[in-house]
């Protein structure tokens, strides 16, 4: 069975190596080698494919379909060297994933929370500047949560402008900033830098100590913002998102070009490109209909076939 462990092995580093996380395949793929052999087969199948990822009947559907999705990449590779090996058909497992619903933040909402921010109680004077830098970034540039925890002092070119963005799989773009977005970078930098005294740092952003934000955190923070200024519910698990500034980002762009009469379609790349994105597909998963949105738009149409149909 060591064959299969070190196939394992091999095909993460692949993977990895063309710039995929894959965190939990390890795991996974390694733990379903161990059930192979429980089960004494050397070769993947189906059956024991599916024995494996319905085997927790306390878990939700969505982790089976999770699992088997990684097994199933796995099981490609795995075919060109072991040709007994069964490859999971799409739809083994009848799960459709659902897109959560994001929540496309007001103006007003996101000064509330940067106040709130503000506000945080805390011995380190950095940390409250700390948070509303950083909701105030997602809110304005539609980064990643990851990239933006990952800037470092040297991706702020302040003489142009612009973020140096390293974002999904080694990829790096170049992200420009209003004027007043770089004014409070600017403060933030030299209130971080007074603090620590010329140290040199691993990121932009950084905790009291000087470290790498850690989402976990700041998810926690987050939710516990939205709770204080009533964005979220108390007691309900779903709610508002530090990666939906993402989603807002990219709706409130296509608003302002709807309303200044610019051809969408057209401009789509452009949008695709600031957000990181390899196609415009990638795009359209951020994009919801809000009333301000389809407003513009009919009335976009309505400019478009006025005296065309009567």
């Amino acid at each position: 069975m060591r064959s299969l462990n070190q196939a394992v092995d091999d095909y993460l580093a692949l993977r990895r190596s063309l710039g995929f996380k894959l965190r939990e395949y390890g795991e996974c793929l390694h733990e379903f080698v161990s059930f192979l052999k429980k089960n004494g087969s050397a070769h993947i199948t189906n059956k024991l494919a599916l024995e494996y990822v319905t085997r927790r009947q306390d878990e939700k559907s969505v982790s089976w379909s999770r699992r088997l999705i990684i097994i199933r990449g796995f099981a490609r590779y795995r075919f060109g060297a072991d040709p007994k090996t069964e490859i999971p058909p799409v739809g083994l497992l009848r799960f459709r994933s659902r897109r959560a619903q994001p929540h496309i933040y007001s103006h007003d909402e996101i000064c509330r929370l940067l106040q709130a921010a503000m506000k945080i109680q805390s011995p380190h004077k950095l940390q409250p500047h700390t948070y509303h830098c950083l909701f105030g970034l997602l809110a304005v540039s539609g980064l990643r949560l990851g990239e933006a925890i990952s800037l470092q002092p040297q991706d702020v070119d302040w003489s142009e402008g612009v973020l140096t963005v390293r974002g999904k799989f080694g990829k790096t773009r170049i992200v420009p900033l209003h004027p007043s977005t770089l004014a409070v970078l600017r403060d933030y930098a030299e209130l971080r830098d007074k603090i620590f005294n010329g140290r040199i740092l691993p990121t932009f952003l950084v905790t009291s100590h000087g470290t790498k934000l850690e989402k976990t955190n700041l998810s926690r923070i987050f939710r516990e913002l939205s709770l204080q200024i009533g964005i979220r519910k108390p007691g309900v698990r779903n709610g508002p998102r530090l990666h939906d500034f993402r989603h807002r980002f990219a709706v409130e762009t296509l608003l302002r070009w709807y309303r200044r009469g610019d051809s969408v379609r057209q401009r789509m790349p452009v949008l695709s490109t600031y957000l990181g994105h390899g196609n415009v597909s990638g795009t359209y998963w951020y994009l919801s209909s809000t009333p301000a949105l389809l407003a513009a738009a009919s009335k976009r149409i309505e400019i478009r076939w006025k005296g065309a149909v009567r």
